[in-house]
């Protein structure tokens, strides 16, 4: 299902993982690999692909949430309000929203962007892990450079960070770690 009012989302108890990122972070890729179907999630190299809310309905259990990216992307001022308020409005009032995917580019030093959405879900009391996309585009010791980048920056408001995930959408890496935590909030 994909809408663009969260009031529309599909009634349910069944339990939600959201997932969302700055406009093209790897996020529809990350899902398609998770769920390993290649065109599940629309795929752009264009930012801002996404604009709804879309639900998939996993293994007639839980519900995998694609949302839209925030930042940069190749739309109109009014849209990027809309986008904002209608994922304020879901994450806020989203009662069987278990957590929320907050993918991050790890080539790229941690984005005040990225950094202000991290605080605001703290700031709401909403549950989130970090999820480092495309890391096949690194070097080893260049991830983890940028990985304790991360985490030094996020230990300066915080002592005990989320749970954090190293994922390549190509490289098929991560799946396991993040559909085991899924099952884990699932139980």
């Amino acid at each position: 299902m994909s809408n663009t009012d969260p009031g529309r989302s599909p009634e349910s108890k069944k339990h939600e993982f959201a997932f969302i990122g700055r406009s093209n972070v790897g996020k529809s890729s990350l899902i398609n690999m998770l769920v390993q179907r290649k065109h599940l999630a629309k795929t752009s190299s264009t930012p801002g692909k996404t604009q709804t809310i879309n639900h998939y309905y996993i293994n007639n259990t839980w519900y995998l949430v694609d949302l839209p990216g925030y930042g940069y992307a190749k739309a109109s001022k009014s849209n990027h309000e809309s986008w904002g308020s209608m994922i304020e409005t879901y994450l806020k009032k989203r009662g069987n929203l278990t957590t929320t995917f907050i993918l991050l580019d790890p080539r790229l030093e941690p984005q005040s962007i990225d950094l202000d959405f991290i605080r605001w879900m703290a700031n709401q009391n909403l549950p989130f892990s970090l999820v480092f996309t495309k890391s096949d585009k690194m070097k080893k010791s260049e991830l983890l450079s940028s990985i304790k980048k991360w985490e030094d920056t996020l230990h300066k408001t915080w002592e005990v960070l989320p749970p954090m995930f190293v994922t390549s959408a190509d490289k098929h890496e991560g799946r396991e770690q993040l559909l085991g935590y899924i099952q884990k909030l699932l139980k």
